[in-house]
């Protein structure tokens, strides 16, 4: 199937660069590559029942959002386990270890993108229901 997409150059730039330091053999390998992961990382917390430990993290404008997101992480305070916070210029890093059940786990998830502030949220579920 052939598509094309509207990319920003510098992020097309950046990707090729990766991609071709990985010694892939073709931007349409390392596109199909870089699918196959993101439907990984999204589906997966989707679709996990029972207990999850899983890691958040994310990148957002401190001054913009702040007291809004510690609301957000009192709420999820059952879950959240450890946190841990940097800066980087007038952005801030975020990471939030995470244990409890996956619906909640999902919620804190989605809350956490509907910031306009947050740029992006990764989630990286380190243990599913099942194990």
């Amino acid at each position: 199937m052939r598509t094309s997409f509207n990319i920003p150059d510098d992020v097309v730039e950046e990707f090729d660069r990766v991609w071709q330091e990985q010694d892939i053999d073709n931007r349409s390998r390392a596109v199909r590559e870089a699918m196959l992961e993101y439907i990984e990382a999204h589906s997966r917390l989707e679709a996990t029942s029972g207990t999850v430990v899983a890691l958040l993290a994310f990148d957002y404008r401190h001054h913009d959002v702040i007291r809004d997101l510690h609301a957000i992480q009192h709420e999820f305070q059952d879950v959240i386990l450890n946190t841990s916070h940097t800066h980087q210029g007038e952005w801030c890093l975020e990471s939030l270890f995470c244990r409890g059940p996956a619906e909640h786990v999902r919620e804190l998830t989605y809350q956490l993108r509907d910031f306009d502030g947050v740029r992006r949220v990764t989630v990286m579920v380190i243990r599913d229901g099942e194990g």
